[in-house]
C-alpha cells in the first residue's frame, strides 16, 4: 500500500519522525478514534500513537459498519500492516482491547510482525465468555435502557432524537462484533500483556480482567484505577502514566532524553 494516500482507519495518525516506537489504539464500543487524539502530546514524545478509525463513524460515516470480527480484522490489517515497519503495541478498550487481542492473534498466525506487548482494558477475558446476556438485538427502549443502566451515553446524547437516530446503529454494531464473538483456543501469546480495570465496573471486573493472564507466556501485569467502565475517559493521566511506565520498562525507547 502507498502510505502516501490518506488512509481512512488512522485519520489523525501524525508521525513522528523522532519517534522509534508505535502505540495502536482500538477504541471501545460506538466510539471514534478521535478519543485518542489527546494521547499524542501525554505520552512521550518517543511514542508515536496512532489512534484506529472502525467504519461507520466520524471521518467514515458512510463507510458500512461491520458486524462481526473476523473480516474486521482482515480488512484492518491490510490497511495497518504497512505501519508495523516498528516495534509497536496494540492497546484497545472494551471491544477494541478484544479487536487488538484478534488482531496480535492473526498477525502471528500469518507470521506478520508482532507487537512487543499488549494492553487490554475493561474487558473480560476472551476464553471467559459473555459476562452477560446480548443487549444488541434489543428493541430500542429497552436497548437504551441497558445503556443507561451501563453508563456508556451522556443524558443529552440520549435526549436528542436525531444524535440517537445516527449513534444507535454505530452501537448496536460494535456490541454485536462483542456480543457474537467465540473464542478459539491457541497458545499463549510470547510478550507481556498488561491488563486494566475500573474499580467500580461491575461488568468488566478487577477478578473477570485478571483472567487474561492465560492469554501470556510472558510477564502478566493487572492495574486497577478508580472510576467505573469509562475509566479511561475519566481517570486518563494514570492510565498514560502506567503505559509510558510498561513501554519504558521494554528498553526500547528514549523516553528520558
Amino acid at each position: 500500500m502507498n502510505r502516501t494516500i490518506a488512509n481512512p482507519w488512522i485519520p489523525y495518525f501524525k508521525p513522528n519522525f523522532h519517534a522509534n516506537f508505535r502505540l495502536f489504539c482500538f477504541p471501545y464500543a460506538g466510539a471514534g478514534a478521535s478519543i485518542f487524539c489527546p494521547w499524542t502530546a501525554q505520552l512521550a514524545p518517543d511514542i508515536e500513537v496512532i489512534p484506529v478509525q472502525f467504519p461507520g463513524r466520524e471521518n467514515r460515516l458512510s463507510d458500512p459498519l461491520f458486524t462481526q470480527i473476523s473480516p474486521l480484522i482482515e480488512t484492518l490489517s491490510y490497511h495497518l500492516l504497512p505501519y508495523c515497519d516498528r516495534p509497536f503495541a496494540l492497546f484497545g478498550h472494551s471491544v477494541g482491547a478484544l479487536v487488538a487481542f484478534e488482531w496480535a492473534r492473526y498477525l502471528r498466525r500469518h507470521n506478520y510482525p508482532q507487537p512487543v506487548h499488549l494492553f487490554v482494558s475493561g474487558r473480560e477475558a476472551p476464553h471467559r465468555g459473555p459476562a452477560s446476556p446480548p443487549i444488541h438485538p434489543l428493541p430500542e427502549p429497552e436497548f437504551i435502557a441497558e445503556l443507561r443502566r451501563y453508563n456508556g451515553m451522556p443524558d443529552t446524547l440520549l435526549q436528542n432524537p436525531e444524535l440517537m437516530e445516527l449513534f444507535l446503529p454505530i452501537l448496536r454494531a460494535d456490541l454485536a462484533i462483542n456480543e457474537t464473538y467465540h473464542y478459539h483456543a491457541e497458545p499463549p501469546l510470547n510478550y507481556p500483556i498488561s491488563a486494566f480495570a475500573g474499580l467500580k465496573d461491575s461488568e468488566a471486573t478487577p477478578e473477570e480482567i485478571s483472567h487474561w493472564s492465560q492469554e501470556t507466556c510472558q510477564k502478566f501485569t493487572l492495574k486497577i484505577f478508580p472510576g467505573d467502565h469509562f475509566f479511561i475517559k475519566s481517570e486518563p493521566l494514570p492510565v498514560l502514566a502506567t503505559i509510558s511506565e510498561q513501554i519504558t520498562g521494554l528498553g526500547i525507547t528514549r523516553l528520558g532524553r
